[in-house]
């Protein structure tokens, strides 16, 4: 398949979660004066599409600077999960389904990104985009932890339904040193179960989170 941009893009008017500041683009030089144009950024380091390393939730975890690669660019299965928000999630039983359902893909290979396909980030508009999103129960984020899963992205802003207040999801993965992909967007351009994922965050020495580029290969 042709490269897919999984990206949504920063700008002054994305959402930003709750209590983060939203991004500002501040013009530093220009071309006028300096020969060139540059421009300084602030934002928090989980904006927009992002990842999260284990170190977010779990003290003493890898920062993002210190996720394997071999994380970050795998093989990847596609889990369709529609008309999903934080009074519907995505459970333990739904990812059974998709391993053995009609149809079903098989079992989850041991270090294959799993990245579930909700719909969410369509619209970031939306007044409950944070509130209302859909996300893992505990159970489902701990049988991906089990199946070994290296990596686990969702187009919605959290892998916790938001109206969670414990992040039992964040908490499962990146305990057990799975990295969480977040505000992925454009799956619906994604053909087919199986597919490539490259997603590269900054090398931001002890962050606990970067933006990213996300492409589907």
């Amino acid at each position: 398949m042709r490269p897919v941009d999984l990206t949504l893009a920063v700008s002054a008017s994305l959402p930003s979660f709750p209590g983060s500041p939203p991004p500002h683009f501040i013009r530093w030089e220009r071309m006028d004066d300096a020969g060139y144009d540059l421009e300084l950024l602030l934002m928090s380091s989980h904006t927009g599409t992002h990842v999260d390393a284990p170190s977010h939730f779990v003290r003493g975890g890898a920062t993002v600077d210190r996720i394997p690669v071999s994380r970050l660019v795998s093989d990847a299965l596609l889990v369709d999960a529609p008309g999903r928000s934080a009074r519907r999630p995505i459970t333990a039983r739904d990812v059974d389904r998709f391993e053995s359902g009609p149809g079903g893909a098989g079992r989850i290979p041991r270090g294959s990104a799993v990245v579930f396909r909700t719909g969410w980030s369509d619209d970031t508009g939306r007044a409950s985009y944070f509130g209302e999103c859909p996300g893992l129960t505990a159970g489902a984020a701990r049988r991906l932890a089990s199946r070994g899963a290296g990596l686990v992205g969702i187009d919605s802003p959290s892998v916790d339904p938001g109206n969670s207040r414990r992040f039992a999801a964040h908490r499962a993965l990146l305990g057990a040193g799975i990295p969480a992909v977040e505000n992925l967007a454009g799956l619906s351009r994604i053909g087919g179960r199986r597919f490539r994922l490259a997603v590269m965050p900054l090398k931001l020495k002890g962050a606990t989170g970067s933006p990213a580029r996300a492409v589907a290969l």
